[in-house]
């Protein structure tokens, strides 16, 4: 489907524009404030995210919740009395798109900030760009460690868990519950290896043994690679694709019936997927990084209610992502009265997000030195709804951020701010 520019009729291909007064959706977002004089330019965000793929679920979903913190934003004055657009444009998981496509915002559309991406691989890629350019730089769901670790960058923060992070999180756990020989199911680019050679440091720290089979984004057939499984007999089946290969993967783990013979689980079953599977394939120990049902935190259920009002389902850590990116950049740059990116940058260094954004329990900030965002893991596991349509993730427990990840003193990263 072409979107269209708002009060324009030409066509912007796979993206989106969204400001206050314009559709959100199909819900027209009235602003409480006067139309600013004319010619004044409003606050612009880039987003990049691969709305088309095998991602897509997941991307719309930052994307969503991107567009719910915009109108949010909006409707308490904006950015520095500014109104702010959202302007997405689609990587299709492509990295010289992606690439192309950040520098379209930046140059022609001049945003003053720049968010995404699901893929780490483009996340990566786009990062040379920002750098380049001195915009601020969120990455709302790229995992890969080098993201805030050896290609950390002063103007990039990070708002999900790195590789590590999802690795030692539930290792451990599945190691004692099941045991310590494995079978990775292993998407063939950067997050795909960067988290299995996470899982394989702890197994090591076990003693385990495992065997693997690397797959492409997109594959179809899984038979081959589940024949391999068979005849591995593994204790722990360790999924890691992502998004449709990962339900496509898990359907046809229990056509073949291997959930009989062992256990399935691994990092980031997250809702999308879930939903996106027959009730025999919701199973599993796995990570979740964000979860809408948290009644000890008042601030969650709010939040989860306006996604549900705009989408008909619960909110995911997908969306958590998307509206913590923009919530963030526009309060840092309220907070210091500025748009320069060294001076944001330098602001969020250590800054601890208030409750209603981090929406998570224990403090929630970004680290200073790698700008990672330090937040606690859900560990638990997946199952067929319980009343709630929604309710197909039950946690048993909450891993500290500084549990999960490697010391600050043990990162690659190596900041280097512009003068």
């Amino acid at each position: 489907m072409r979107r269209m520019t708002p009060f324009c009729a030409q066509p912007v291909g796979r993206r989106t524009v969204l400001r206050t007064g314009l559709a959100l959706g199909a819900v027209e977002i009235a602003s409480p404030f006067p139309i600013r004089a004319l010619g004044e330019e409003p606050v612009k965000i880039g987003m990049i995210e691969p709305l088309t793929g095998v991602y897509e679920k997941l991307a719309e979903a930052e994307a969503g919740g991107a567009r719910l913190a915009l109108e949010e934003v909006n409707q308490s004055g904006g950015i520095l009395g500014r109104q702010a657009q959202l302007l997405i444009e689609d990587s299709g998981n492509e990295i010289a798109v992606g690439v192309a496509k950040t520098r379209q915002l930046i140059d022609g559309d001049q945003v003053d900030f720049i968010l995404g991406n699901v893929n780490s691989a483009v996340a990566l890629a786009t990062m040379q760009v920002t750098a380049e350019k001195r915009k601020l730089h969120i990455v709302t769901g790229g995992h890969t460690d080098e993201i805030t670790g050896s290609h950390c960058s002063w103007n990039v923060f990070r708002i999900c868990k790195t590789t590590t992070m999802e690795a030692n999180a539930i290792a451990d756990t599945l190691v004692e519950k099941f045991g310590k020989k494995w079978y990775f199911l292993t998407p063939d680019y950067v997050y795909g290896h960067a988290l299995q050679a996470a899982f394989e440091r702890k197994l090591r720290e076990h003693g385990g043994t495992w065997a693997s089979d690397v797959l492409p984004l997109g594959t179809v057939d899984y038979s081959r690679s589940l024949m391999n499984v068979g005849t591995y007999r593994p204790q722990v089946l360790i999924d890691i694709m992502g998004g449709e290969d990962q339900a496509n993967s898990l359907e046809e783990i229990v056509r073949f019936g291997l959930v009989q013979d062992m256990a399935v689980g691994g990092a980031l079953f997250e809702l999308e997927s879930i939903l996106a599977v027959s009730d025999a394939a919701r199973i599993g120990w796995w990570t979740m990084e964000w979860w809408w049902n948290q009644p000890d935190i008042p601030q969650v259920k709010a939040f989860d209610e306006a996604i549900r009002r705009r989408t008909g389902r619960a909110a995911s850590a997908r969306n958590w992502f998307g509206y913590t990116a923009v919530q963030t950049v526009a309060r840092i740059a309220n907070q210091e009265k500025s748009m320069d990116s060294v001076v944001l940058a330098r602001a969020l260094q250590g800054h601890t997000l208030p409750p209603d954004v981090a929406l998570l329990p224990n403090r929630v900030f970004f680290r200073d030195r790698d700008h990672q965002l330090m937040s606690p893991i859900l560990v638990g596991e997946v199952h067929p709804p319980r009343g709630d349509p929604f309710d197909v993730f039950t946690a048993r427990a909450i891993v500290k951020a500084d549990q999960a990840a490697k010391p600050v003193e043990a990162s690659a990263c190596r900041l280097a701010f512009p003068n």
